[in-house]
């Protein structure tokens, strides 16, 4: 069994594919998308794989794909097959914005994967538009549809709120009632570089931070309480807390929630308000090769130099000298200098 420096169990791995996308969502990317990288700068499949392996060899069970838009990369489908035939890998799952689902949801399911997260921050066409610069909401909620057409469990939908852009977050609740959903609202997090507009137009005066600024955070608490009122309001009934034990299986430090009769829940992760560092049980490996034990510090280990010069004992040398240094907080740092389509979603 891995584990850090502080006692905490690393049983999971995050592993970006791609910093390519198919959308340009406003807090993940700029307009024109990230720098073209060369290809030999990108882990290939098999790289990943050797990697995972070893990975699996100090404590790792359970691996998530994100991207970029993981979707977009050819050959998915079967690099998710040889990663579930690692032996002492338990489950698989991917972050994916959904529009590509209605091709590959099925190949995927047979492939092995059975557990996905569509990232999907409103509800409302116009505003999904702006969000992902000119994405269709009609193509999400399609692969959403597509997810439990194929048999994927649990199907999650993650949630940026944003406070500049309005979002009707009782819209996303009435999801959960009619279908088995799990929303997961998701405090904004101060992770990108270079000092772009922020949603609502205002320009944080910290850099670093990119388009994020306190101004548009939105802590849990408040969004409970906001779904709790309109949700009393709608006739919804109150909004009650799912305790651990009921709560959908998942990997990661949502608190749920449900309105009574509901066929899914509500969840909320708070990495800034109520941060659970205390349970972080996560490395993540980007496109490029560099392993990182925090998203909100810049310090990542060379696996790339490793997977191309070294041993099979020099790869299990890198997770070990990860879990020693991974952080023990991350010191509310806000801004880091990559962005988080080039981290991995």
């Amino acid at each position: 069994m891995g584990t850090d420096s502080f006692g905490r169990r690393i049983d999971y791995l995050r592993i970006s594919v791609t910093d390519r996308c198919n959308l340009r969502c406003i807090y993940c990317m700029p307009p024109e998308g990230v720098p073209w990288r060369d290809p030999e700068d990108i882990l290939t499949f098999e790289e990943i794989e050797t990697f995972a392996a070893a990975a699996v060899g100090e404590g790792i069970s359970k691996i998530r794909l994100t991207g970029g838009e993981p979707l977009v990369r050819l050959g998915i489908v079967e690099h998710v097959r040889r990663l579930r035939a690692i032996t002492g890998i338990e489950a698989i799952a991917i972050t994916t914005n959904g529009v590509l689902l209605p091709k590959y949801a099925r190949q995927l399911v047979d492939a092995g994967l059975t557990r996905v997260n569509v990232s999907l921050d409103s509800l409302d066409p116009s505003v999904y538009s702006s969000v992902t610069r000119g994405g269709k909401l009609s193509d999400a909620l399609a692969g959403i549809d597509a997810a439990f057409e194929a048999g994927m469990r649990p199907v999650k939908v993650n949630v940026v709120v944003v406070r500049s852009l309005d979002q009707d977050l009782l819209s996303f609740a009435e999801m959960t009632r009619l279908r088995p959903v799990h929303v997961r609202f998701i405090e904004y997090m101060p992770v990108g570089g270079e000092g772009e507009p922020a949603p609502g137009g205002a320009c944080s005066s910290d850099t670093t931070a990119g388009a994020w600024t306190i101004e548009d955070h939105v802590p849990s608490d408040e969004i409970v309480a906001r779904l709790t009122a309109e949700g009393s309001a709608a006739g919804f009934g109150e909004l009650e807390a799912v305790a651990r034990g009921d709560a959908p299986g998942g990997w990661g430090p949502a608190t749920y929630y449900r309105f009574p009769g509901a066929a899914g829940t509500i969840g909320v992760i708070s990495p800034l308000s109520h941060h659970f560092c205390g349970e972080c049980n996560r490395l993540r490996l980007t496109a490029d090769g560099k392993l990182r034990t925090c998203l909100f510090s810049d310090d990542e280990l060379d696996a790339r130099a490793v997977l191309r010069g070294g041993t099979e004992a020099d790869l299990h040398a890198l997770v070990r000298e990860a879990l020693a240094s991974k952080p023990e907080s991350h010191n509310m740092r806000v801004g880091t200098l990559r962005r988080m389509s080039q981290i991995g979603g």
